[in-house]
């Protein structure tokens, strides 16, 4: 046997050292829909809320520098902050919050 045939046979789904590992509430984009602690859960939520505020931040501050040099307007940078990335925020860590809660109610319940 080759070894891209003994490859591609070793990666097979339900094959190998744990055939039941492949079964189970699926992935999206790789990420396990399925197993996240207490702790777990809440620091995902928090971290994908950081990321949106920083990113939603930067984002609209780059537009308010383009509105500003383009437009001649005097638009505070600091409003990028309170308008943009802190509504941002709260939404992501709200859908987050019941997202990830959600999910790790469902495995205390099927848990038992």
């Amino acid at each position: 046997m080759s070894r891209d045939a003994a490859f591609s046979h070793s990666t097979q789904p339900g094959r190998g050292a744990n055939p039941g590992a492949s079964r189970g509430s699926g992935s999206f984009l790789g990420f396990p829909l399925e197993g996240f602690g207490f702790l777990t859960s809440l620091l995902l939520a928090a971290s994908s809320g950081f990321f949106t505020f920083f990113l939603v931040t930067a984002l609209s501050i780059f537009g308010l520098l383009i509105w500003n040099q383009i437009l001649h307007h005097t638009v505070n940078y600091a409003n990028s902050y309170l308008y943009f990335g802190f509504p941002a925020a709260v939404a992501v860590w709200t859908i987050a919050l019941l997202v990830f809660g959600t999910l790790w109610v469902r495995a205390k319940i099927h848990a038992k």
